[in-house]
């Protein structure tokens, strides 16, 4: 007998298992076909555990324009930055402190814009008190030693000049020699010398000192005042303040971190002592909206309990969603409008916190 070749083998192998296929199709019917048993199973209730149903229960009121919200403090966070990098030195403020504007929450490391601070002061210093010295003039013991000087100068002076006239009357009889005259003549000539720079001082004592060395000593002040204010600026900005009165919500840092620009913020803050809710409304929803009309909201972590308000401001232009929730059908694409919404009674909230918002339609 002659044996199957393997192509043979392949074709019956491929035409059997197709066999089967169509085999185990007709015996299951149609897939349009449903079963009896999934019936049942459709038609029942399934009811959940006490404290597993997580579902929101939706309020039963008509003519309510509903849309997911967020809980924010009196104005919209504020994430507070410093304008330079540096090493975290000290976090001044805990979470939940309340601050006023203009509080330190951060100080940045700043030994070496300190220790540039203090030269500039001494700089300052300096030239305050030459400005002072130029202005206010000599002082009175400087006024009589400069007199005394010129005094003293002008005996030497006259000295010098009746002692040279003498020796010339003696020369011209030959009495004395043309050595000793010529050293009288050199003395006399000197001592005039020192007399008229001994008077020149005594004068400038009296009169005080030049104006342009007084524009000159002004100008240096000036630059010193500058350089102060620089160096001032350099370590104040390195405590990193407040803008605002608020409540410290998150600090994203801890003293020994390196803080970088452009990261993360160092500390999140906002007026907390009024609560709002940013709610967003679906366009179709968009021309039944009030200001002014009452509205409440409803979180999961407060079952069965409502917070009132009323609609304070409505927004100028559509945009995308800014809250999305966890049901996979969710369409994401759909413009909404910004309506912010005042709580009469925010107890027990907190920013962030995801709620149900609604509002009474117009």
């Amino acid at each position: 007998m002659k044996k199957p070749t393997i192509s043979t083998v392949v074709a019956v192998s491929v035409f059997a298992f197709f066999g089967v296929s169509i085999a185990r199709s007709v015996l299951a019917g149609s897939p349009a076909d449903v079963r009896p048993a999934d019936i049942d199973k459709a038609q029942q209730e399934v009811v959940p555990k006490k404290g597993t149903d997580e579902r929101t229960t939706m309020p039963t009121e008509k003519g309510l324009v509903g849309g997911n919200g967020q809980v924010e403090p009196l104005e919209r966070e504020t994430n507070v930055a410093a304008a330079v990098p540096g090493l975290i030195a000290a976090v001044l403020v805990e979470e939940g402190q309340f601050v006023e504007a203009g509080t330190p929450l951060v100080r940045l490391e700043n030994s070496v814009e300190s220790a540039a601070l203090a030269a500039a002061d001494a700089d300052v210093a300096g030239a305050q008190a030459d400005m002072k010295r130029l202005t206010k003039g000599s002082r009175q013991e400087e006024v009589d030693a400069a007199l005394a000087e010129a005094e003293a100068a002008k005996a030497r002076a006259e000295l010098s000049a009746n002692s040279l006239a003498r020796i010339e009357k003696l020369g011209a009889s030959g009495a004395t020699s043309v050595d000793e005259l010529d050293r009288a003549r050199s003395q006399a000539k000197s001592d005039q010398q020192t007399f008229a720079l001994s008077d020149a001082r005594r004068r400038q004592t009296l009169a005080g000192f030049r104006e342009e060395d007084v524009l000159a000593s002004r100008a240096r002040l000036r630059a010193a005042e500058a350089r102060r204010a620089q160096a001032s600026a350099g370590l104040d900005r390195l405590t990193i303040k407040a803008p605002s009165a608020g409540e410290v919500l998150q600090l994203k840092f801890r003293a020994g971190e390196y803080y970088q620009p452009g990261t993360n913020p160092l500390v999140v803050m906002g007026d907390t002592r009024t609560l709002r809710v940013r709610m967003d409304v679906e366009e179709r929803d968009v021309s039944k909206l009030t200001v002014g009309a009452a509205a409440f909201v409803t979180a999961d972590a407060f079952p069965g309990r409502r917070f009132p308000g009323k609609v304070i401001e409505i927004g100028k232009r559509m945009g995308r969603k800014n809250l999305r929730t966890d049901d996979p059908a969710e369409r994401i694409d759909t413009k909404i409008l910004e309506v912010r919404v005042e709580l009469d009674d925010a107890k027990d909230l907190v920013p962030g916190l995801r709620v149900m918002s609604f509002l009474q339609a117009s």
